[in-house]
């Protein structure tokens, strides 16, 4: 059976680091903690898990910080968690039947990454992040920000999710200061990062600035397909912010150069139609993103409500104001398959109660 060495970093984690190890502690085989200056208990809600806790000054990179952590695990592969991710129990069994059968050939384990949820605790965004990574085989953390580790060898897909749970907000502008202060030290951003910052600058409603960074990151040619498409879809956010429709639609139909349809960017263009009261036109997009196929392992990130209960509900709301109360009736129903416990299908029901008893 493979080892494991829990590797993470924290800082100030005291009210949610107990839960994350709780959730984890019984299924790896040992715990580093690499603290980068806490100033409550941090060390000592860690301390109940295990004695492997070392200091790092922190120096505003979190890839350094990270291979830190690496640099002290001593089992077959190192797992990285942050302090507010926790292992739900379905979870906590894929991972050990994973470790039990893990192929030591396997160079990284990949797995989805639950990071947005609806009111009842549903999914509603998600993506694939390398999650387990064999020691000390070459691969490095790297990225001051949005750090991550490229991929060498066999890769496995795992079926185990982690599950981020924040209960506060963090430096909302950590992140973008330091990129600032990479490109005032006179670093130019790769592709991936100018992604990442023009995201940033998006966060921060800096609209004209993030379009002109995600328009030179697109006109390089350089960026991964997956971040093309969400650079396409940012640069519409930005345009509708500042008023731009038509440019807004462009940006959403300029996806459409690097793959087939995303359902995401099929939502977005309905929006804008709907939006204008073009009922019909925005059906047919809503319609063209339920015949979009999930694939959440091309790495993307993934809504996926785009590909269900979102279409379906906006679908019953187009034909209804078309007239066509039957088919709307129908979008309803395949709506609550998707999310049986939305307010809006249960809003809708009665409205077509209603328009039953008053036919009657």
């Amino acid at each position: 059976m493979a080892s494991v060495s829990l590797c993470m970093i924290v800082k100030n984690e005291e009210d949610v680091l107990g839960r994350c190890l709780e959730s984890v502690s019984r299924l790896v085989d040992e715990i580093v903690i690499v603290d980068t200056g806490s100033t409550d208990h941090t060390k000592e809600a860690a301390a109940r898990f295990t004695d492997l806790i070392f200091d790092f000054p922190w120096r505003d990179d979190f890839a350094a910080a990270r291979n830190e952590s690496f640099s002290h695990a001593s089992m077959d592969y190192c797992m990285w968690l942050d302090a507010d991710d926790v292992l739900l129990e379905e979870d906590q069994k894929a991972f050990q039947a994973l470790k039990e059968t893990l192929d030591p050939a396997v160079s990284v384990v990949m797995a989805p990454y639950h990071t947005g949820f609806d009111g009842n605790g549903r999914v509603t965004f998600s993506y694939y992040r390398e999650r387990l990574i064999k020691n000390r085989a070459g691969m490095n953390w790297t990225g001051a920000v949005h750090e991550a580790v490229t991929p060498m060898g066999k890769v496995l897909y795992a079926d185990f999710a982690v599950t981020h749970r924040k209960t506060r907000p963090s430096d909302p502008d950590r992140n973008l200061r330091i990129y600032r202060a990479q490109l005032d030290a006179g670093k130019e951003l790769e592709p991936r990062h100018q992604f990442y910052f023009g995201r940033e600058l998006y966060y921060h409603q800096c609209w004209e600035e993030a379009l002109d960074v995600f328009g030179r990151f697109l006109e390089g040619g350089q960026g991964w397909v997956e971040n093309n498409i969400d650079a396409c879809c940012h640069c519409a956010y930005c345009h509708k912010q500042l008023g731009h429709d038509q440019a807004a639609l462009e940006a959403l139909c300029r996806t459409f150069a690097y793959d087939l349809p995303r359902a995401e960017a099929c939502c977005e263009i309905g929006l804008w139609f709907f939006q204008k009261e073009k009922y019909r036109e925005a059906a047919y997009w809503y319609a063209l993103a339920l015949t979009c196929t999930r694939e959440d392992r091309r790495g993307g990130f993934v809504s996926p409500d785009c590909y269900g209960y979102l279409p379906c509900i906006q679908l019953c709301v187009c034909y209804s104001r078309l007239g066509d109360q039957k088919r709307a009736e129908t979008f309803n129903e395949l709506a609550a398959s998707c999310n049986p416990d939305s307010p809006a299908v249960h809003h809708n029901r009665a409205f077509f109660q209603a328009l039953s008893e008053r036919a009657t």
